[in-house]
């Protein structure tokens, strides 16, 4: 018994053992005299250290300054009208004299497309930032108050879903617009996703209401069903698709009219219509149901049958937007300039302030079992920035940062958390597209960006009085792959664009095949390496060729494997000698750390020196890096090292570190391994009359037909499909539907290849390796 505590507490730091219930009495045997030594000091049961923090009370001026200041983010699938949206909320507001279209006749482009590939394209390539002031009338008092909104405008392609990824982390709630007609798709699952992970509350906008079959209704059951959220509709359409003439604010229960020049004068009536009274009293009752199902005082009114005042239900649908538990939805068209005044109005009344986000830091200087440290954007607090976003400008590098506490002002030094660099703020900047105004300082809850400073995006910057440090983003694994070669000689431009390029977008990756010497570009689809293909060219002046696209194939083991392995090597003087003992077996993926490969170490006795355990790991994870069935990284391994021997001269780090990767390659085809390939979830829509011929064009490329939904004039396919089978699929939707299909992927996990084709890339990759030398 004694045995087994000592044992117990001697592992408190493993977690991951895992051993039979004999194995203490028999380690006892072997170990008795290490176990004695042991058992004359008590067990001391140790506890993380707590560390008292001051507390920084926010000040009169910081909370009417953060009661009337939000940061939002505009995220949609590809096409919704996000930058549209954001285009009409810049001219509303006075930021911008003129409305420019996405794809307008005047070739001048959307404020927010700056980049000339962007207007070319009429795609949003990078997440652009922008802020704009906006007197909202207040649904609860019905007075008129001055918001500061700082607007992030975010891309719809799955390539570019890090720039979402990014510009989510740092705000405090977002805009998530859906088309009145398509509805939820694929890549609003994506964001719905992205928004959960950092807990940013939402209000939901059904753009396009002026399209023929426009159906909110409908869009509003897939929000609830599909993503999972409550939500009901706060505004009534008066008109239907061309004849869209206003709304209905169900809060306050007024009438809605955009009148003048481009719908910038708003006319309130109290007179609803007559046509859509009966409807609007309707929806009003199921917006009460639907907070009632979320919020308590909500809820005992609608037991007691109260019917809520305009102040209550205002304020009902604030709390439960902010608690994550509903999402109010409102209606417009941007492209028609109908209804997106009174959606900035639910922006300011409904979304939080800086100040009502929680958010927290992790104090470099303790363990990292502590607990996290709460920031308060309080401006006397000490300075906790964080850069979300690098940008290589005509200046330099281009940093955007978020201030989360303190306040940062021009000439300030900060410091680096991760280095400990010290460096001074040479320029603040606050950000209009790409347009830029000086500042001299900016206080906490502010986004602002800063250039002259050497760092990577998700870096913490302090003022030096404090060692926190906050979590940086969720940043998904590149899912294909493409052979760059230069056109003619390689100039110093080629690597200059690929090392910035990589430091700005962290999806994007660069590495040198060993065997074939090329400079292989990987990201998260097609289109993403095409658009840095194209600005090397542009930006650079560097014309590259492509190979073929390659999929990012992975390798993996399906049963434990135990290994017992010596290397040994003389070659006269000192040799090499080394014994590894253990197993490795499969591993699914920690979803707290996202990794799925793990090297634990169980060597008790000093068998093997302790220097010695680095190497050894050093080794498993070189192992990793190409497995022996196609040359594809291993992944879902975990390698549990038991024991080994030493020897007192001629073992080394190097000769460990060898003896762990002959060891792994040895037994890893006793581990039955198998190649994985990328699936991929695939939306297609296009004319009902398609759609037999678009889900057998699914099949015949292996795909599993997951969902499908009939509209009036068109339909929607969802379908899983392997990466590998994809490609000139754009060109074969095309051709299927005359040109009328389009369809969205994105990745969704890795599953194992079918036989035929696993023995194929064997083969293939045999070749490669050359015949052996006799």
């Amino acid at each position: 018994m004694l045995a087994t505590n000592i044992f117990s507490s001697c592992l408190r730091t493993r977690p991951h053992t895992r051993f039979s219930p004999g194995f203490p009495a028999r380690l006892w045997s072997l170990r008795r005299n290490a176990a004695t030594a042991a058992a004359v000091k008590p067990a001391e049961v140790e506890e993380a250290p707590v560390k008292e923090y001051p507390v920084f009370e926010l000040s009169e001026e910081d909370q009417r300054r953060l009661r009337f200041q939000r940061n939002i983010g505009v995220s949609a699938h590809i096409d919704s009208g996000k930058t549209t949206l954001t285009e009409r909320v810049l001219y509303y507001t006075g930021r911008i004299r003129d409305i420019h279209e996405v794809r307008g006749r005047d070739n001048v482009g959307a404020k927010m497309d700056s980049m000339e590939l962007e207007r070319e394209k009429g795609i949003t390539i990078q997440s652009a930032a922008t802020f704009c002031d906006w007197v909202a009338t207040m649904p609860a008092t019905g007075e008129q108050e001055k918001y500061a909104i700082n607007i992030i405008d975010t891309p719809g392609h799955v390539d570019f879903t890090i720039e979402v990824e990014r510009a989510l982390r740092v705000l405090d709630g977002a805009i998530l617009v859906l088309c009145a007609v398509a509805g939820v798709q694929s890549q609003t699952t994506t964001v719905d996703r992205q928004m959960r992970r950092y807990s940013v509350p939402r209000i939901s906008f059904i753009n396009k209401m002026d399209r023929p079959g426009a159906n909110p209704w409908r869009v509003i059951n897939q929000i609830r069903q599909k993503l999972k959220i409550s939500a009901a509709a706060v505004q009534v359409p008066i008109g239907v698709e061309d004849d869209l003439r206003g709304v209905v604010d169900l809060v306050r229960w007024k009438a809605i009219y955009n009148e003048g020049e481009k719908g910038n004068k708003v006319v309130e009536s109290d007179e609803i219509p007559a046509e859509v009274l009966g409807f609007a009293k309707e929806k009003r009752r199921e917006l009460i149901e639907q907070l009632a199902e979320v919020d308590d005082e909500m809820g005992e009114m609608l037991i007691m049958d109260e019917d809520p005042n305009t102040q209550q239900l205002a304020e009902a649908i604030r709390r439960a937007t902010i608690s994550l538990k509903f999402s109010p939805v409102f209606l417009g068209s941007a492209i028609k300039n109908t209804a997106v005044q009174p959606m900035l109005d639910g922006v300011c009344a409904y979304l939080p302030t800086p100040a009502e986000s929680k958010v927290v830091a992790h104090d470099t200087s303790m363990p990292a079992s502590a607990p996290q440290v709460p920031l308060q954007p309080a401006s006397a607090a000490p300075l906790v920035a964080l850069a979300f976003k690098l940008e290589e400008g005509r200046f330099g590098q281009l940093t955007y940062m978020r201030v989360y506490q303190g306040t940062m002002r021009k000439g300030q030094f900060i410091y680096h958390a991760r280095s400990g660099k010290k460096v001074k703020v040479p320029r603040l900047v606050r950000m209009h597209s790409n347009e830029m105004e000086d500042i001299q300082e900016i206080g906490p809850g502010e986004i602002c960006a800063i250039f002259g400073i050497d760092c990577a995006s998700g870096d913490t910057f302090t003022d030096g009085s404090t060692t926190f440090s906050m979590t940086s983003m969720f940043v998904p694994e590149p899912v294909i792959s493409l052979a760059l070669k230069p056109v003619g000689a390689e100039t110093p431009n080629f690597s200059r664009a690929l090392n910035r390029f990589q430091k700005e977008d962290p999806t994007f990756r660069v590495h040198i095949d060993r065997e074939s010497k090329e400079t292989i570009i990987s990201g998260m689809g097609e289109l993403h390496l095409e658009i840095y293909v194209e600005r090397m060219k542009r930006e650079y002046n560097v014309e590259c060729t492509t190979g073929k696209p390659r999929v990012a194939f992975r390798e993996t083991i399906t049963q434990r494997a135990d290994f017992f392995y010596t290397h040994k090597k003389q070659t006269g003087g000192a040799g090499q000698y080394a014994r590894v003992i253990g197993f490795v077996e499969p591993m699914t993926m920690d979803e707290d750390t996202g990794k799925d490969i793990e090297f634990v170490n169980q060597v008790m006795g000093g068998n093997i020196p302790s220097g010695y355990i680095p190497a050894c790991e050093k080794g498993f994870y070189e192992a990793l890096e190409k497995g022996s069935l196609s040359g594809n990284p291993v992944c879902g391994t975990r390698l549990v090292l038991n024991d080994g021997l030493a020897h007192s001269v001629d073992s080394s780090e190097l000769a460990f570190r060898l003896a762990t990767i002959g060891a792994f390659r040895e037994i890893y085809n006793a581990a039955r391994p198998i190649i994985l390939e990328p699936i991929m979830t695939v939306e297609v829509v296009a004319p009902s009359e398609f759609q037999s011929a678009v889900i057998g064009g699914l099949n015949q490329r292996r795909g599993t037909i997951v969902d499908s939904e009939v509209r009036e004039d068109e339909f929607t396919c969802v379908a899983e499909v392997a990466l590998n089978d994809m490609f000139g699929y754009s060109n074969h939707l095309r051709g299927i539907t005359q040109g009328k299909g389009e369809f969205s992927m994105e990745y969704k996990t890795h599953q194992p290849v079918m036989p035929q084709v696993q023995a194929e890339l064997e083969t293939a990759y045999k070749k490669t390796l050359g015949q052996p030398k006799k």
